[in-house]
């Protein structure tokens, strides 16, 4: 199953804070990644990190 295949109908959740640098918002999608396995909670589909129009990074993930 390709990402468009599987994304497609799904939107995008995004995590309310932005960060200064992409290494913090890069320890949190690892975070919200591993945080299923370690808690036994749902994984999301997909954790991607992505860049603000300000220059800021954020963390958006498909449930």
């Amino acid at each position: 199953m390709t990402t468009s295949e599987r994304t497609s109908g799904m939107h995008w959740v995004y995590f309310s804070k932005l960060y200064a640098t992409k290494f913090q918002a890069g320890c949190l999608a690892k975070r919200m990644e591993q945080d299923g396995w370690i808690y036994g909670h749902n994984e999301p589909a997909e954790v991607e990190v992505y860049r603000s129009r300000k220059g800021r990074y954020g963390v958006r993930f498909i449930p």
